[in-house]
């Protein structure tokens, strides 16, 4: 390993995972940095999803499992030079309830920035070392395009309407230009022209007119792989308890993944925090308000990826088709076994 590379980014310093015990009342949460968005789950009841950014409006969420337009309930909520502290709303902090969030940084600031390298003007929090940045923009009626603000083009976009109730849209480099699949439902990708059958440039991505609504306001996360810090993949399962190992060239600390063939399946989410040794990993579901079920034996989480150990047709039926997007623990230079 001393041949390896030096990694260019340091995991903990732009993506990270913590959970934390309701007590009816808010509470400031130690992450490590200041995030730009913080997504986060009720681990012991059914409970919506939520997403919280500071590009669109700290004050306000939405959900990965529903349609609805953005909420207010995240009044007062607050990014912190370390963490953040959560709106006072027993969405957030129900007495009991634990909770897990996950946490990633943009520009690291509370001020996004203009972008003009698309036709449509744009408002961006970009991570560009770390390949992910937040887009927001307001509907024109017309087909255009959209900076994005990474060096790079991106492989994973997800889009959604902030003031409208509609759908979640995901385009993911496994897929067509001319296919989507959606977050909020368990359904296989679809053929669908709403990015233009245009895959994103190092600069920006495309959308149709017939979505792009005059005067709605939208949100975008865009991701693409950083070398021993994320990985945007898919994999084919082999059906079998002995499954398909996945290479990221990192020890996983969060992956999320999707069926796009076949029957309907959820996003999973798992990360390495609720669960630290193999091979017992509890799930809980992007696409689905339902409690964490944590009776799995689903997968292995390596040194340089992670291997399916189940074989039901959500993770690892034969010949499916799965689309992930990962994010590392340890680069694989410094990687310890588990």
């Amino acid at each position: 390993t001393q041949n390896l590379p030096e990694p260019t980014v340091v995991p903990s310093e732009h993506f990270n995972t913590v959970t934390y015990t309701g007590t009816g009342s808010s509470a400031s949460h130690t992450i490590g940095f200041r995030p730009n968005l913080v997504w986060g789950k009720k681990r012991n009841a059914a409970q919506n999803n939520w997403l919280i950014n500071d590009v669109g409006d700290a004050n306000k969420w939405l959900s990965s499992d529903g349609t609805g337009a953005e909420g207010s309930e995240a009044n007062g909520t607050t990014f912190d030079t370390n963490g953040f502290t959560t709106a006072s709303n027993d969405l957030f902090y129900n007495n009991g309830g634990n909770y897990v969030v996950w946490s990633w940084k943009g520009n690291g600031t509370g001020t996004a920035v203009s972008n003009t390298d698309g036709s449509i003007e744009s408002t961006v929090s970009a991570n560009v070392d770390a390949g992910f940045s937040i887009v927001s923009y307001t509907g024109t009626g017309s087909a255009g395009t959209i900076g994005h603000g990474l060096s790079s083009a991106p492989e994973m976009v997800i889009l959604k309407g902030r003031d409208f109730a509609d759908n979640w849209y995901v385009w993911h480099e496994a897929l067509a230009a001319t296919e989507v699949i959606r977050l909020d439902i368990t359904n296989a990708k679809v053929s669908s022209d709403l990015f233009s059958n245009t895959e994103p440039t190092a600069s920006v991505f495309s959308i149709k007119a017939g979505y792009n609504l005059t005067g709605r306001d939208f949100i975008t996360y865009c991701f693409h792989s950083v070398e021993g810090y994320s990985k945007v993949g898919s994999y084919t399962g082999n059906g079998s308890a002995d499954g398909t190992f996945v290479h990221c060239g990192f020890r996983p600390a969060y992956i999320m993944g999707k069926k796009t063939t076949g029957s309907i399946a959820a996003w999973f989410i798992y990360d390495m925090t609720r669960s630290t040794y193999n091979p017992k990993h509890p799930v809980v579901w992007a696409s689905d308000s339902a409690a964490e079920y944590d009776s799995h034996t689903d997968f292995d989480t390596l040194s340089n990826g992670f291997k399916i150990r189940a074989t039901d047709t959500d993770r690892n039926g034969s010949g499916n088709t799965y689309i992930y997007l990962a994010f590392a623990e340890h680069p694989f230079k410094y990687t310890n076994a588990r």
